[in-house]
């Protein structure tokens, strides 16, 4: 891994929140690199820290302490306005209920990252048709949520974060509300997106998702404990392929 070009890095992250009169670590001493192409499960139970890296990961919330470094930039430095920038332009963000806008149309929807822009109606309209011919959705793009199923809300919401060709795809219990065999539709697509080289972190608590990651993050008490290349994700790729 040390070859590769470094999108993101952390060095001794810590997230302190204070309840009353008792203060708590939600993260504590983070050091992580993500590099290009990478495909990560984040994973570990219930109060380890996994939804509070995703959002210092996604530039929703400033760490405590400590740097975060996204393609060279400090963001933990950054005023609100230029994190939302950043939020906009280099992070693709995947919700485990889809956050669609129901009365939108997939086109829609998709094309709604690129009005904070200021791009053309034109220009929006090809990349949001070009995003929803990737995820398979070319012909539903006049589709309102509700005439969609969950897999194809969901592939909606993934060309949504794709629109704006992020650096990383940040993906929150991405199939949670998915059955088993949605589930394996969802997760073969983003086998195929990190074949064509798109960066994907996936927060998830389902050990059959992890075991498609390439690299598996785990977190226990708000440390870091595993961080390791997963051997079965390498022989599902070798039979796929």
């Amino acid at each position: 891994m040390s070859s590769q070009k470094t999108v993101i890095e952390l060095r001794d992250i810590a997230k302190h929140y204070m309840m009353g009169s008792e203060g708590f670590y939600a993260l504590n001493q983070i050091d992580l690199d993500i590099h290009l192409n990478d495909y990560i499960a984040i994973v570990g139970s219930s109060g380890s820290g996994k939804s509070t890296l995703m959002n210092l990961l996604g530039c929703l919330d400033y760490p405590s302490d400590g740097e975060y470094r996204l393609k060279g930039t400090n963001v933990a430095t950054l005023d609100e306005n230029s994190l939302a920038d950043i939020r906009n332009r280099e992070i693709g963000f995947i919700f485990q209920n889809f956050n669609l806008l129901p009365r939108a149309s997939a086109l829609q929807n998709v094309m709604q990252p690129l009005v904070y822009r200021g791009m053309p109606l034109a220009e929006r309209k090809k990349r949001a048709l070009d995003a929803l011919t990737m995820v398979g959705l070319k012909d539903r793009v006049g589709h309102v949520p509700n005439q969609l199923s969950g897999g194809q809300r969901q592939r909606v919401a993934i060309a949504r974060a794709l629109v704006t060709k992020p650096a990383i795809l940040l993906a929150d219990e991405p199939t949670g509300n998915l059955d088993s065999s949605t589930t394996i539709e969802i997760m073969a697509l983003f086998d195929q997106l990190h074949r064509d080289g798109q960066t994907l972190i996936i927060v998830t608590h389902e050990q059959e998702i992890a075991d498609r990651c390439r690299r598996v993050i785990t977190l226990r008490d708000g440390r870091l404990i595993d961080d390791f290349m997963n051997p079965l994700s390498e022989e599902q790729e070798g039979a796929n392929g």
